[in-house]
């Protein structure tokens, strides 16, 4: 009987490990924090486009973030809405050349952490 519980106990743990294992790495993958020095050497942005686009990619952060909190249907919906929205405020920031950049970047991103389904 002991054996049993021991038995059950453990294989409750490692399934309540696996889970929390899974939901670091999702937190992880929806970690949008970058360098924005860096972003804005290989944007080359101007000094007054600077903190807007600081300013939206925080937004964005917070979005992707917020996302990794939820369940698998609900999360999709949100990091795509998140992109959207990022896509649609940074062109009005940034040139095309810019956004070009800004766009391979962005899906390079996506793509390495798994993101884009």
């Amino acid at each position: 009987m002991i054996l049993t519980i021991v038995a059950v106990l453990g294989f409750a743990t490692a399934f309540a490990a696996e889970e929390t294992s899974t939901t670091v790495s999702n937190v992880k993958a929806y970690d949008m924090t970058i360098n924005m020095n860096k972003l804005s050497m290989a944007l080359n942005l101007a000094d007054d486009q600077k903190e807007v686009v600081e300013n939206i990619h925080h937004t964005f952060a917070a979005e992707m973030s917020f996302a990794a909190q939820y369940g698998e249907g609900e999360r999709d919906a949100m990091v795509k809405r998140a992109i959207e929205n990022d896509v649609k405020w940074m062109r009005y920031v940034l040139n095309d050349e810019q956004m070009r950049k800004y766009l391979v970047l962005l899906n390079t991103t996506i793509n390495n952490r798994g993101l884009n389904k």
